[in-house]
């Protein structure tokens, strides 16, 4: 699914409880004053918890995050204690930004996130990582050390997000 963003885009067709996204994800994105999905999110939420694969392409700020984010919080919700989300950014401010978005969307819940990159003390994210989170965002270079050291277990993982692929 690829959105240009230079064509006029259509109005968004659902509100997000329309999804069938939980009601604590929905509660927070009202807190939030998202009322209306914006278009990349009204394409891509639900073609993502339908489970198919999606190519997100739209201009900083339309809400890009929240399009994939809200579908694999849902979907991390329905496996609890195992990393079912992978969220692989290219750098670590990205990563810490789109783990604060993430977080912010499931407040209500009980999620766990790990947020793995360098120029982090390790300590820290072992201790995320034994938790067992459900979320886990991360840079290249530290994903592919916490696999090689086996403190990150992917066997029960449902959802990669290659965030800025580009």
């Amino acid at each position: 699914m690829h959105e240009d963003p230079s064509t006029t885009a259509s109005e968004p067709s659902s509100s997000f409880a329309g999804y069938g996204l939980d009601e604590r994800l929905c509660g927070a994105l009202a807190e939030l004053g998202w009322a209306e999905p914006t278009p990349i999110q009204d394409r891509a939420i639900p073609a993502l918890l339908e489970g198919r694969d999606v190519v997100g392409r739209a201009r900083t700020g339309s809400g890009k995050t929240a399009a994939f984010g809200l579908p694999a919080l849902q979907l991390a919700l329905a496996s609890p204690r195992s990393t079912s989300v992978l969220v692989l950014a290219p750098t670590r401010e990205l990563a810490v930004q789109v783990s604060d978005a993430l977080a912010s969307y499931a407040k209500s819940t009980k999620l766990r996130f790990a947020t793995l990159y360098g120029g982090s003390p390790y300590k820290a994210q072992f201790e995320a990582l034994d938790a067992r989170p459900e979320i886990v965002v991360g840079t290249p270079g530290r994903l592919i050390d916490h696999l090689e050291r086996g403190s990150l277990d992917l066997s029960a993982l449902q959802l990669l997000v290659l965030d800025e692929a580009d």
